[in-house]
């Protein structure tokens, strides 16, 4: 629990500061939506190129593993998106649903965790659960939210919008062009990397910052029956994620123990900040989302407390 509650801490410090700017005045009533431009168009996308282009082909090559938490993340948001569409919620916002529920926080929480859980031969899994979660999974969603905002238009504009739109997404277009640089084999030259890493390493606390300014500025809590929502996203998340994970790299796949236990783990994270950026930027309710993003890290304290009393 303690090593858990270290690992979240600066999490929870870093919406503290948003949310003090905000309500001292510091940071003012547009300062959300800037912050969040900045890390959607400059931060997060220097970030996804360096993960791709540094990525070693030969560590994030396993198979069973990136099986077991591409099919859990793929259920969920799938199921998810069933669900919401079965309510009546647009595509779009049913996209960010979605990611609430199968959008882990592996990037900021599952680096340490790991390391501190399972040790260095932990850290190969951390990473590919990272590039499926921030480059694959969230490209998906971007996509499905391209193709519900485009599906007003005429059926026969709505390929050639969407592709446009998605051409010109740098939260797709920067993952590719670093795939293609792992792919090729280039080294990057290291005042480039060195840009990269300072450009990049803002996206995390940025996005946790713009997510403190938010909730500074919601007036209101959300009704009843969008908390039920709300609780059924993080239930999603926190506890039907690493159990369907588990289930197919467990008794499907039987993966080693290690495997298993370590995509069950990344499973088991809490929602991170990328859906409530997608709501922000693309102009969507972003008050579920936030609220999602904010109680599931601190239950995540409790659920992923029970996991290691179960397993360990």
């Amino acid at each position: 629990m303690l090593t858990n509650l270290l690992t979240i801490l600066p999490i929870f410090a870093l919406i503290f500061t948003g949310w003090i700017a905000r309500k001292s005045g510091a940071l003012g009533p547009n300062a959300t939506r800037e912050v969040n431009r900045l890390v959607v168009y400059l931060a997060l996308p220097a970030l996804l190129f360096d993960i791709m282009a540094n990525a070693n082909f030969a560590v994030i090559w396993q198979p069973g593993l990136i099986c077991a938490f591409a099919a859990g993340c793929a259920i969920i948001f799938a199921g998810t998106i069933w669900w919401r569409l079965a309510k009546g919620r647009h595509l779009a916002d049913a996209s960010i649903d979605a990611l609430n529920a199968s959008y882990a926080n592996t990037g900021f929480i599952g680096f340490p965790l790991i390391l501190s859980l399972v040790g260095d031969t932990g850290l190969g899994a951390a990473l590919i659960t990272t590039i499926l979660t921030v480059c694959v999974l969230f490209g998906f969603a971007i996509v499905f939210i391209e193709v519900g905002l485009q599906a007003e238009t005429r059926r026969d504009a709505i390929i050639k919008k969407t592709f446009l739109s998605l051409a010109k997404n740098p939260l797709l277009i920067a993952p590719l062009l670093g795939a293609a640089v792992m792919a090729s084999g280039l080294t990057l030259p290291n005042p480039l990397e060195r840009f990269l890493k300072l450009l990049g390493g803002a996206a995390s606390p940025c996005a946790l910052i713009a997510l403190g300014l938010f909730l500074a500025g919601t007036k209101s809590f959300q009704p009843d029956r969008r908390k039920s929502t709300e609780g059924i996203l993080i239930t999603l998340k926190l506890v039907a994620q690493p159990l369907v994970t588990f289930v197919i790299a467990g008794p499907l796949l039987q993966l080693p123990a290690l495997t298993t236990h370590s995509a069950v783990l990344l499973a088991a994270l809490p929602t991170g900040t990328g859906p409530f950026m997608l709501a922000e930027f693309y102009n969507r309710e972003a008050s579920l989302t936030g609220r999602v993003v904010l109680i599931s890290t601190l239950l995540s304290l409790l659920t992923i407390s029970a996991y290691l009393a179960i397993v360990v």
